[in-house]
């Protein structure tokens, strides 16, 4: 199956040229969009009509979401699918249907992260000319060949002898864990008999995949604003109430969260601010931050305790605070029968020289919601790895895919598709 060509390396490197964060895909849709309509699909749910717009997390104000689309726009952006995506509703479901068989699925994510890129002649996209065009966003975890992968294996599919239901879906807002639930409430998942998830790199070299990706962190992001009162630092510092103290002490007794027997768990406070001058008592401060658990169970053990201490460091310096949930995820783990089909298809595509038939991440995912989704209505998930030499880690200003790695996760997951549509495992 020969998937190599041309096209796929523009559109993965014009996603890179335009990285746009979460739920600001607008974009990147519209790209997936004309893809999907040059491949001919049968069915296309776009925007509201992908993700159920009341079970996102994460979302950017009016303004900044206004911003982007106009930026989408500027770039030439279909105005039927700015329309489709307005308010924040980015993202696409693509669905081949093709006969008699099971039913498909392959998520894969599209969103960036808020990093300024390398711009150095030793830096690829720069040396290329396809370096970020936001300044301040750029790809760095692969969510660019992750998007071009998921057009790939539509194409891949669509042009074989494919029995059964295909769906792509291209999920927003990973990386602010803000959109697996979305897509995994939509109702496009409730027939899907088996569901891949797909990431690149991960420190796992080219040639190298994971089969079975497990022990996924259960993460909660946390955001406390609190509320205090102001007054003169000087002269009557006991009239005000000091929200930024009270900020102070959560930092420091979050990270006093005991640890539990049951397995790891953790806690960063990420972001924190609050005050004005130095000679003003601060009436307001926030702290933004998460908890992470090795199971679902240990996140909410630590969730529970974060909350605790956000509410009594501000009752301890008389403030009020204010505390929300700004995304989550589950914790997940993939089906053995997925993973022996994986390992054994890509064991076979050329460029790929060793098979890890499973490995933990260390981090977070929201595709869990998706595979628990699949999972819990009878189906069966797995998460795969296809290893890509990067010259600066994940989430760096340098990070890069090899572009050859592409074609390993297309041959390989088309492959697995259709393997486990003609043998169901």
């Amino acid at each position: 199956m020969d998937t190599r060509t041309d096209h796929l390396v523009d559109l993965r490197r014009d996603l890179h040229r335009h990285p746009e964060p979460a739920w600001c895909e607008f974009y990147t849709t519209a790209r997936v969009v004309e893809e999907c309509e040059r491949i001919g699909v049968d069915d296309l749910s776009v925007g509201r009509d992908a993700v159920d717009p009341d079970a996102r997390m994460a979302v950017p104000d009016d303004e900044t979401l206004e911003e982007w689309r106009q930026r989408a726009r500027e770039a030439g952006a279909d105005e039927d699918v700015l329309a489709r995506t307005e308010g924040g509703c980015t993202g696409a479901v693509a669905v081949l249907e093709r006969g008699d068989g099971p039913t498909v699925a392959l998520r894969v994510d599209v969103d960036a992260l808020q990093i300024t890129e390398a711009d150095g002649d030793d830096h690829h996209p720069a040396r290329e000319g396809f370096r970020s065009e936001h300044e301040g966003f750029m790809h760095a975890c692969g969510h660019d060949g992750h998007a071009t992968i998921g057009v790939g294996v539509l194409e891949a599919v669509a042009d074989s002898d494919f029995s059964g239901t295909l769906k792509v879906v291209f999920q927003p807002a990973e990386e602010r864990v803000g959109g697996g639930k979305a897509v995994a409430e939509s109702g496009h998942l409730d027939d899907v008999d088996y569901l891949y998830a797909v990431h690149l790199g991960l420190d796992h070299p080219s040639g190298e995949v994971v089969a079975g990706v497990d022990v996924f962190l259960a993460v909660s992001h946390v955001l406390a604003e609190f509320a205090g009162e102001s007054a003169h630092a000087g002269a009557h510092p006991e009239q005000g109430r000091n929200a930024v103290q009270a900020m102070a002490t959560a930092i420091q007794n979050l990270y006093a969260i005991p640890r539990h027997d049951g397995g790891a768990t953790r806690v960063n406070a990420g972001r924190a601010g609050g005050g004005t001058a130095t000679n003003v008592v601060p009436e307001d401060a926030f702290v933004e931050g998460e908890v992470r658990g090795e199971t679902t169970e240990l996140m909410e053990y630590m969730k529970e305790k974060a909350h605790r201490v956000l509410r009594s460091a501000a009752e301890m310096h008389d403030c009020e605070v204010a505390v929300s949930t700004e995304g989550e995820a589950p914790s997940a783990t993939s089906d053995q029968a997925l993973v022996d089909v994986f390992a054994r298809e890509a064991g076979g595509v050329d460029g790929v020289d060793r098979v890890v038939e499973r490995d933990a991440l260390g981090g977070s995912e929201d595709a869990t919601y998706l595979m628990r989704r699949v999972q819990e209505s009878g189906g069966e998930a797995c998460y795969v790895c296809v290893g890509t030499d990067h010259p600066g880690g994940h989430h760096t200003p340098t990070f890069d895919v090899d572009e050859d790695s592409l074609w390993v996760g297309i041959d390989g997951l088309s492959r697995s598709v259709l393997s486990v549509a003609a043998e169901r495992p």
